[in-house]
């Protein structure tokens, strides 16, 4: 990767880092996992970015790739735990720490998430950005209508699990 798509890089991922440390802490139950998964998130974002033409939102595309990871990485978690060295490029990417205890009803919020299928949890991450369902189901790779039916579905679920 040349310097000034790296510079953009290191620029978009900084802008956009909110939604890494969201997914980490969806699919991670504590800092070292959150760390870890932060690293792997960035060095397969860092991998693809060349790749990235910009036809949906850098949002979005983060997303996608962001979910895929951490999907794959907790799937493989279960065999084995696998590491990947970090690139020496990626020493400009600031780590910044995650502040989790600002509220107690979000808390609650993942740990009600953490009950979830991965789509599910996929789907109210997005959510939770206020993402138009055309770009949920961009992201997913399903229909408009099958991720809204899928969202109410989850909400449901999620009621009981906040709500027995």
């Amino acid at each position: 990767m040349n310097k000034e798509l790296e510079n953009k890089f290191v620029k978009d991922i900084q802008k956009n880092q909110g939604i890494i440390h969201k997914i980490c802490r969806a699919y991670t139950h504590d800092n070292a996992s959150h760390k870890d998964l932060f690293q792997e998130i960035s060095i397969q974002l860092y991998k693809a970015y060349p790749k990235f033409r910009g036809e949906s939102k850098f949002s979005t595309w983060m997303y996608r790739v962001a979910l895929n990871t951490a999907i794959s990485l907790y799937r493989k978690s279960k065999r084995n735990v696998v590491t990947s060295e970090i690139y020496d490029n990626l020493k400009e990417l600031e780590y910044k720490e995650y502040d989790d205890t600002k509220d107690k009803q979000l808390e609650m919020l993942y740990k009600a998430i953490h009950g979830l299928n991965d789509i599910e949890k996929a789907l109210c991450l997005l959510y939770l950005e206020n993402k138009p369902y055309t770009e949920i189901a961009e992201t997913l790779g399903i229909s408009e209508v099958n991720a809204r039916v899928k969202m109410n579905r989850t909400k449901q679920k999620l009621k009981k699990i906040l709500n027995p």
